[in-house]
This record gives structure tokens, C-alpha cells and sequence, in this order.
């Protein structure tokens, strides 16, 4: 069976292991109201799942340097099945988080496995391929709000809606990872990283492009966590209807599609390192046009921009780490960026969830996080002028 038939497979288990982790933001509003509880709890919720994304991904690059990644794949496919199906089931806040944390986990584990392997299947066009895999992952995020919308207007009550969402993606989730069983025992896999066998001796022969990778995702990842884990929140106090603002979130993640795809072929053509500080750039320019608009058009206008610019930095990264990174360290490096980087985003959330909790409005909460996001920028232009970070 071809390397292409698997590739189909990892794009449907990586919109479900996505859509895992993005759906929880449009169905804020409903947990409050069903469990009654507050933003703060409801932004601790969302960061669950994130840091349930980023817990694994050290310990599964280890488990990458004994077992092939297509075994560890298969296992974040059973993961997602069950938390789903315990999210669908869950009679209070404790267990569904519980459930936000299992479902990240299998988020994690797929990227830290799938992301390579990807890589590795078709290793003279990383960015092409990384970028159609990204917009399978996009695809999840872009239909996460629709989804949502259908599946509470069909339910008796908002209850009855969210749980089945979460059904809905066990049963996909345990269909596709059947699939993926399949097409991995018969496909003519890579050799690739069979010499990655030292998580932390590969960690130190490439701290300074792991250290990047860090940098310039994991602190913009934590201000995008808080922005996008609330946009149907910050819309609403913006002023749109909630009809309106739970779907912004759909236009900041549909312009997101055509992103990944032409951010993954820049990236094989432009100087990555260039490139992934001009993204930057232009996403703080987003935030501060955010905070500063008001009004249904100009929101959603700056909506669709800010989702476009943020989204073409996923596969810019990954094309720079997965394509500069060499066979015999690319999945342990790989695995350490990822665990580091996720652990700085992940919370998020829960940063924003309290500092509304103590009174602050998200604009000035945004604003702020800005401005620190010009501070960074300023340290890596300087620190690529003096030659210090790997192209």
C-alpha cells in the first residue's frame, strides 16, 4: 500500500486529534451555564486540555527512540476515543476535566509521532506536505464552532448538544483509527529516523534550534491560547450577537486554511528564519488592530486577517525544525521543542481566564500581551543579526 494512502489516514487522525482540542472554546458558554461556573474555571478547563497536550510529548519522544512511530500514532487514535467517550458521559466539571485532559493527551502524543513521520514519508517536500497535513488540522478548527452550532440546536437541551459532540467525535475517532491500523501494517514506511536513539544527546546537539522553536512559538502559542479560547467571549463583549460571535471563531480559523497552505510552500522557498520573524511581526500588528476596531464588518475583517497571519506560522515552524533538524536527532529534538514549547503556551487560557476574573478588560489583556510580543520580536531580530539562530 502507498506512502500516500497512509498520509490520507494521518490527515483524518490529526483533524480529529485537532478538533479534540479546539472544540472545548466554543462550548465555553454552555459549560458555565450547565455547571455553573465562572471564567476563571472555564478558562482552567481549555488550559487542561493544552496541558494535556504538552504532558506527554517528552516522555513519547523517549518512547520514539524504541518504538516506531507508527505504533505510537495508533495509540493516540485509542486515547481520543476513550477520553471523548468519557467527555460525552461526564456528569460534572470534575470529570470532564479529567476527559479535557485525556483528550489532549492524545493531541500530543499524535504530533510528537505524526508530525515526523509526515516529514519523513515524502522528506524532498516538507512544507508541501506539512502544510496540506496543517490544513487538515485547520479543517478541524474551521468546523469546530459550526459543529457545535448544529449539535446544540438539535439537542433537547444545551446538555444534551455538547455531549453530543463529544460522541460524535469518539465514534469518528475510533473509525479512523481502525483505518490507520490498516494503512500503516501495509504501507512502505521510512528508515529515516531509525538512528534517533538518544533523546537527550540529540536535545543537546540541537538546543540552539530547539531553543528558536521555543522562543518564537511557544510565547506567541500562549498569547494566541488566550485570545482564541475566548474570542466568542471577547466577541460577545465587543458587542456582536452570540450567534455572530460564537461563528467569529470560525472566520479566524477558515482563513487559517488557505494559510497553511501557501505559508507551507513559502517555507520551502524563503529563509526560514526571516520568514517566521516577518510572521511574527505581522501578528502583533493584528492584536494591536484587534483591540483598536469595533463593529461587526472591521471585526471580522481583522478577525480573518489575524487568522491568516497566525496560522501561516505552524507550518513555517515545523518546516524550519523538521527540515534543518538532521535524520539522526530530527524526532528527539523534535519531541524536546514540542514538550518546552507547549508547556509555555498552555497556560494560556488560564492567565487571561483569571486576569478577567480580577476585573481587567480583554483589550487591555490583548494589548498587553502585544506589546510583550514586541519586546521578543525586538530580542530576535538582534540575536539573528548577531548570527545566533540556526537557519
Amino acid at each position: 500500500m502507498s506512502r500516500g494512502r497512509l498520509f490520507g489516514t494521518l490527515c483524518g487522525t490529526v483533524f480529529l486529534v485537532n478538533m479534540a482540542r479546539v472544540v472545548f472554546a466554543p462550548l465555553l458558554s454552555e459549560f458555565i451555564d450547565t455547571f455553573g461556573i465562572g471564567e476563571a474555571t472555564a478558562g482552567l478547563l481549555v488550559t487542561l486540555v493544552w496541558v494535556g497536550s504538552a504532558a506527554p510529548r517528552l516522555p513519547v519522544g523517549w518512547l520514539l527512540t524504541k518504538v516506531p512511530r507508527h505504533y505510537v500514532v495508533f495509540a493516540a487514535g485509542v486515547v481520543l476515543t476513550l477520553a471523548a467517550t468519557f467527555a460525552s458521559l461526564a456528569p460534572g466539571i470534575d470529570v470532564l476535566m479529567l476527559a479535557a485532559v485525556g483528550m489532549g493527551l492524545a493531541s500530543g502524543v499524535y504530533f510528537i509521532a505524526g508530525n515526523p513521520l509526515v516529514s519523513e514519508l515524502f522528506p524532498e517536500t516538507v512544507g508541501r506536505v506539512m502544510g496540506i497535513h496543517g490544513t487538515a488540522s485547520q479543517l478541524a478548527a474551521v468546523s469546530a464552532a459550526p459543529f457545535v452550532t448544529v449539535a446544540l440546536g438539535l439537542g433537547i437541551d444545551a446538555a444534551a448538544g455538547w455531549r453530543a459532540v463529544f460522541a460524535v467525535l469518539a465514534v469518528a475517532a475510533a473509525i479512523v483509527t481502525l483505518l490507520l491500523f490498516v494503512t500503516a501494517r501495509n504501507a512502505d514506511l521510512p528508515a529515516a529516523g531509525d538512528e534517533d536513539r538518544e533523546l537527550l544527546a540529540a536535545a543537546r546537539a540541537e538546543w540552539r534550534t530547539v531553543l528558536t522553536g521555543v522562543l518564537i512559538l511557544g510565547l506567541t502559542g500562549f498569547v494566541w491560547q488566550g485570545v482564541f479560547n475566548f474570542y466568542e467571549l471577547y466577541m460577545l463583549a465587543k458587542g456582536l450577537s452570540p450567534t455572530v460571535a460564537r461563528n467569529a471563531l470560525t472566520v479566524v480559523f477558515g482563513a487559517g486554511v488557505p494559510a497553511f497552505l501557501i505559508s507551507g510552500r513559502l517555507a520551502d522557498r524563503l529563509p526560514h528564519v526571516p520568514y517566521l520573524l516577518g510572521v511574527l511581526a505581522a501578528f502583533i500588528a493584528c492584536l494591536f488592530a484587534l483591540v483598536s476596531v469595533s463593529g461587526l464588518i472591521p471585526l471580522l475583517l481583522v478577525s480573518a486577517v489575524t487568522g491568516y497571519v497566525i496560522h501561516s506560522l505552524f507550518p513555517a515552524m515545523d518546516t524550519y525544525l523538521l527540515d534543518t533538524l538532521p535524520d539522526a536527532t530530527r524526532g528527539s529534538a523534535y519531541a524536546v521543542y514540542s514538550a518546552s514549547m507547549m508547556v509555555v503556551q498552555a497556560t494560556g487560557s488560564s492567565v487571561v481566564g483569571t486576569l478577567r476574573g480580577a476585573g481587567f478588560a480583554y483589550d487591555t489583556v490583548f494589548g498587553a500581551a502585544a506589546g510583550g510580543l514586541v519586546i521578543l520580536l525586538v530580542g530576535l531580530v538582534l540575536a539573528h543579526q548577531a548570527s545566533w539562530l540556526p537557519e
